[in-house]
């Protein structure tokens, strides 16, 4: 069984089997999120200092911070490419 990686952006990948969940960086809560994983070092900065677009938090804790829309991230999450073909199964 291969790992199936999303790209979040920027030519940088995640493993789609730890994504707990992928929300937007405006509300209070995902904020206060943000900031714990940031003052216990979890926290991983993939926006290449664009503006945050999604918040994505693992099952290891770790939160990721990406400059790709969380619609973009889950569509790219659940389309699977057949390998050697262009057609998504």
């Amino acid at each position: 069984m291969a790992i199936q990686l999303v790209n979040i952006g920027f030519g940088n990948l995640v493993s789609a089997g730890r994504i707990v969940a992928i929300v937007s960086p405006e509300s209070a809560p995902v904020k206060r999120i943000v900031q714990k994983a940031r003052d216990e070092g979890t926290l991983i900065d993939a926006t290449y200092g664009r503006r945050t677009r999604s918040v994505i938090v693992t099952d290891s804790g770790h939160v990721i911070l990406s400059a790709v829309q969380p619609e973009t991230v889950a569509h790219r999450m659940l389309s699977k490419v057949e390998p050697g073909t262009d057609e998504e199964v």
